[in-house]
């Protein structure tokens, strides 16, 4: 993985990496060590090329496809920092994605319904739907709307970049309770990218992996998340490659 010519720079040094339905993942890391190029270069953003390696979903070749067929084939991306998009509505955002996603609009009567009861099971007052995406919303009300996507959209492999960051206990506890309405269906792989193991106190990963300078260096259960809040990530440290995502 390296950024567009002129500007070259390898960041990830190679990642062997299996979610099936069902399972949560934990990819957990320093600073700079590569975690969120990972997310982006999944998800198919420009500023990286895949230089080797192979990308599948269900047997299909996802770098071959562009970023809206990565979508439609079941990939789902949930920003570390989610941007304002004036001009465009929560609910016809959501709308559309939903479409675009099933191949087919929902029908009206019934979409309504789902979308007031994904917004109000992630606390969020129901005329968020009618304001500009994301737009004056706080960090916490960006993270849930990023929660209320995942649950209408339900992705067969979500890939979650420090959703936790930003957030206060309480609506930490809410997005979490989200994740794991998610998860809980057996339909959806997670993959969850975070520094801390606060969030992991509320979404239990099956697989933890160690990420550091652009590689997976060690994995395990959960309790080697709680071995990192001890020990933190200095002894994975010595030697490591200059990621920096």
């Amino acid at each position: 993985m390296k950024l567009p010519e002129g500007d070259l720079k390898p960041i990830l040094a190679g990642v062997d990496l299996t979610i099936r339905a069902g399972e949560t993942h934990a990819i957990m890391g320093p600073n700079g060590s590569g975690k969120s190029t990972l997310a982006y270069a999944i998800a198919g953003h420009p500023r990286y090329e895949v230089t080797g390696g192979t990308l599948t979903l269900d047997g299909a070749d996802v770098l071959a496809m562009t970023v809206d067929e990565r979508a439609r084939a079941g990939l789902f991306l949930a920003m570390q920092h989610p941007v304002e998009v004036p001009g465009v509505s929560v609910a016809n955002f959501l709308r559309t994605a939903k479409t675009a996603v099933d191949g087919e609009a929902p029908k009206l009567r019934t979409w309504v319904g789902e979308l007031r009861g994904a917004m109000e099971r992630l606390q969020m007052d129901p005329t968020f739907a009618q304001r500009n995406l994301n737009e004056g919303f706080s960090g916490g009300e960006k993270k849930r709307h990023e929660i209320v996507q995942l649950e209408v959209l339900r992705p067969k492999i979500a890939i979650l970049d420090e959703t936790d960051s930003g957030l206060d206990i309480d609506a930490l506890r809410v997005v979490s309770k989200g994740i794991n309405r998610v998860r809980d269906n057996g339909d959806t792989g997670l993959l969850l990218i975070t520094h801390f193991t606060r969030i992991l106190q509320y979404v239990k990963p099956e697989f933890v992996h160690v990420f550091v300078g652009g590689k997976i260096v060690e994995e395990g259960g959960s309790e080697l998340a709680t071995k990192l809040e001890d020990e933190g990530y200095e002894r994975y440290l010595a030697g490591a490659g200059p990621a920096k995502a």
